[in-house]
């Protein structure tokens, strides 16, 4: 009993009453998130749409979503990280039920990308308050807590859109809508300002996204982050593939939510795991797996296979999750930490843009297995870059984790 109260404390102990508020925000978001889940199920055999028209579909909410991070950055440090979340949300209920209205594809596809873009825009303001709130020390933790929570209600949102795949679809959309208006509500109530003050935000201010991106070492990691959640991402054309291997493609729900099933049930141990190892040596091994079980899917025929290939790419995913998102936050300067955060958001949103997008080409336009073998490949491309890369990413972060004055210490206290 002890032991398991002294890990209950060393996982979820001493946080700050704001990250708890913003992981009941995520929480409470991520399980009604099931507009886009939906229509990765029925553009195809609903719908009516082409795999190309689909991954085009998908791949413009993805390209919303990073174009909204870029301009989330910005906003969170010049505009403030509350008033671009409450945006981005507000914004973001209206969307939901537009997309609801019409099968009209060019409908469809317009909104999606509107809709991406307020996904996109509350990105790098909820990261950059997450930042803020944690100390270096703390950082880790909050960041796996938070993961944890974005898969716990993943999960569910998949179940739930395996359960909603034959109601009408405004249904759908409205709930999405709904579980937006309730983060609305929760941020507007108990998320106060986490932005520096002008003391330590007003050297660099006029600097704008320009001089995160001439950061080579910076940059770097995004772009193996791009690698690497393109090939995650190209998990929502796994229904195509069921479809050309004749299966029902309805089963994706229970597929995928082997996914968020997973995290649930074994992501809060991961942070003691991985802690015990380089950085760098934790993401090779995860660009090795997410490769393996991506490329995998090229040979799998059956639901249990599809399932199995899952749980591959699943522990890749798992042990980079906190590794990678204290390395964003220990490589952001603090006095540019929105745009550090948004453009480091776009590593992740861009991969929406384009890995449905030339997926779905290759789908339609090779033999079937030709995109996962290549996924495989590309894992193995970021692995060796995370070794030739990490050693000075380490001394970076290393220079940038020191002491960041009263104000910091005071928000994490």
């Amino acid at each position: 009993m002890r032991s398991l109260r002294t890990w209950a404390g060393d996982t979820v102990g001493g946080l700050p009453a704001t990250f708890w508020y913003l992981w009941l925000g995520t929480l409470i978001n991520r399980l009604g998130a099931v507009a886009v889940l939906f229509l990765e199920i029925h553009m195809v055999s609903g719908y009516g749409f082409s795999a190309t028209l689909a991954g085009l579909v998908l791949g413009l909410y993805g390209g919303g979503m990073a174009l909204g991070s870029i301009a989330g950055g910005v906003l969170a440090d010049r505009w403030g990280r509350r008033p671009t979340l409450l945006l981005a949300n507000i914004a973001g209920v209206v969307t939901a039920l537009a997309l609801g209205i019409t099968l009209t594809p060019w409908f469809v596809a317009l909104t999606a990308l509107v809709y991406g873009f307020w996904n996109g825009l509350g990105r790098p303001a909820y990261s950059a308050t997450l930042v803020d709130v944690l100390g270096p020390t703390k950082r880790m933790r909050g960041m796996n807590l938070n993961y944890w929570a974005i898969n716990l209600g993943f999960s569910g949102a998949a179940f739930l859109a395996g359960v909603l795949a034959h109601t009408p679809r405004m249904v759908v959309f409205v709930l999405n809508a709904a579980v937006l208006a309730i983060t609305t509500v929760i941020i507007a109530i108990k998320v106060p300002e986490t932005t520096p003050g002008p003391a330590l935000s007003a050297p660099k201010e006029n600097g704008g996204i320009a001089l995160v991106l001439r950061d080579r070492i910076f940059m770097t990691y995004v772009l193996l982050n791009l690698g690497l959640w393109s090939i995650i991402e190209s998990c929502k054309l796994i229904p195509i593939a069921m479809v050309n291997q004749g299966i029902d493609p309805a089963n994706y729900g229970s597929v995928i939510a082997v996914n968020g099933v997973m995290i649930v049930a074994l992501q809060l141990f991961i942070p003691k795991i991985v802690g015990r190892h380089p950085r760098n040596r934790v993401q090779m091994a995860s660009a090795l797996l997410v490769g393996l079980g991506m490329g995998a899917v090229g040979l799998a025929g059956s639901v249990p296979t599809l399932a199995l290939t899952v749980v591959v790419w699943t522990l890749g995913e798992m042990i980079n999750a906190p590794v990678n998102g204290t390395t964003i936050a220990d490589l952001s300067s603090p006095t540019m930490r929105g745009r550090y955060q948004g453009v480091a958001s776009m590593s992740f949103t861009a991969a929406n843009f384009f890995a449905p997008i030339v997926g779905g080409l290759v789908l339609d336009n090779t033999a079937p297995a030709t995109l996962w073998f290549g996924l495989g490949v590309l894992g193995l491309v970021i692995a060796a870059g995370h070794l030739l890369s990490g050693p000075a990413r380490e001394r970076r972060a290393a220079q940038l984790t020191q002491p960041e004055g009263v104000r910091d210490a005071a928000l994490v206290a």
